[in-house]
């Protein structure tokens, strides 16, 4: 027993990890019930109750006590309807963020990722799991993809995978299909384009698929079609492509109550297409308001989301309006310094985001007059 313990005491967990995930900090989302959820580019109106009951009835037969169909076959064959290309040419996955560490496992190990910094920070994240080196290559200070440096950047040895998200998170900008092309046309590496936002703005990359053997696209179910609880995401590419990547991927990744939901969804667009304008059009007022309040920059978005910042600390701001029952996103770090990012919500939502901001900012204003 004394060497039972002995051993049990010397036993170190951090002796075991690999080194270059040692300072890796764990995603951790904060819970705030109380407060308006405005900080995660959810879709904010009520789930389409005619789809839900839809979705209920579901839950029969074997669709739990059996596995599911490894290769999501229907599921597939629904998105390449709706996205317009063959079944062939469709992986689904467990969200985005599974289909991304898939990627990087698959291609990235031992190479360098090219990241358009800022961007969705997963990106590096997973390249870090995945054992892969993350370079930065900065976007230009209107956020726009610096098409020169990116493939100078992809013809230095090792470059394996380059993120390119358009619609981009979380500055709202979208690439155009020239610049995407551009890349494509120069480089070797798997340009991965992120399109999660795609059903709100930006161009579709799809035309570029059957062109571009080294094109991935990635998109989801989790925003414009309101079930970011189901996780489900898709990547769009050549079979090859996929080929190598089903190398790495979980047999059954996707459970099948999500498969047959995203089914659901998809046969009742219709639903969600009149929320997404709603979105759009509330997106435009909230923009046009925050151009409107004295120390607010707000940038142009097509997505769900704004980017904006103040003259006053991101921190401050962000806590003022916790304060007040308003979550957001807070920014920062070297290449968003000051910034902060809402999420479009219901027009009541939007409504006590604008006035808890002004309020914030005018307590500001008063507390730095009165210094």
């Amino acid at each position: 027993m004394k060497d039972v313990k002995k051993l049990r005491d010397s036993f170190n967990v951090t002796k075991l990890i690999r080194p270059d995930l040692e300072k890796l900090i764990p995603y951790d989302a904060h819970l705030y019930p109380e407060a308006i959820k405005l900080d995660a580019n959810e879709n904010p109106f009520p789930f389409p109750q005619a789809v839900a009951q839809q979705m209920a009835a579901l839950v029969a037969d074997e669709l739990l006590s059996r596995y599911p169909d490894s290769d999501a076959i229907e599921l597939r064959k629904d998105i390449a309807e709706y996205a317009g290309v063959l079944p062939e040419q469709v992986m689904a996955g467990n969200g985005s963020d599974e289909l991304i560490l898939n990627i990087l496992l698959t291609f990235g190990t031992g190479g360098r990722v090219l990241i358009t910094n800022p961007t969705f920070g997963m990106y590096k994240i997973h390249a870090l799991i995945a054992g892969a080196r993350p370079i930065p290559v900065p976007r230009r200070s209107d956020f726009s993809v610096d098409v020169p440096a990116l493939v100078s950047y992809a013809r230095k040895p090792e470059a394996r995978v380059i993120f390119l998200c358009s619609p981009n998170n979380p500055t709202g900008n979208a690439s155009t299909l020239e610049e995407i092309e551009g890349v494509l046309q120069q480089v070797n590496c798997l340009v991965v384009v992120d399109q999660a936002y795609l059903e709100f703005g930006g161009e579709d990359c799809t035309p570029l698929l059957n062109r571009y053997p080294n094109l991935l696209i990635l998109r989801t179910f989790s925003k414009a079609f309101a079930t970011a609880g189901l996780r489900v995401g898709y990547m769009l590419a050549h079979p090859d492509v996929l080929r190598q990547i089903k190398k790495v991927k979980q047999p059954y990744n996707l459970n099948s109550f999500s498969q047959a939901a995203a089914r659901v969804v998809l046969k009742n667009k219709e639903h969600f297409k009149l929320q997404i304008q709603e979105i759009k059009e509330q997106r435009e007022k909230v923009y046009q308001n925050l151009q409107s309040l004295e120390g607010v920059t707000s940038y142009p978005s097509v997505t769900n989301y704004i980017l904006f910042r103040t003259n006053y600390a991101s921190k401050t701001v962000y806590q003022g309006l916790l304060e007040k029952g308003v979550l957001i996103r807070q920014l920062g770090g070297p290449e968003l310094p000051g910034f902060l990012r809402m999420s479009i919500g219901t027009p009541e939502e939007n409504t006590k985001f604008l006035q808890a901001l002004t309020e914030v900012l005018e307590q500001l204003r008063e507390e730095k007059d009165n210094c």
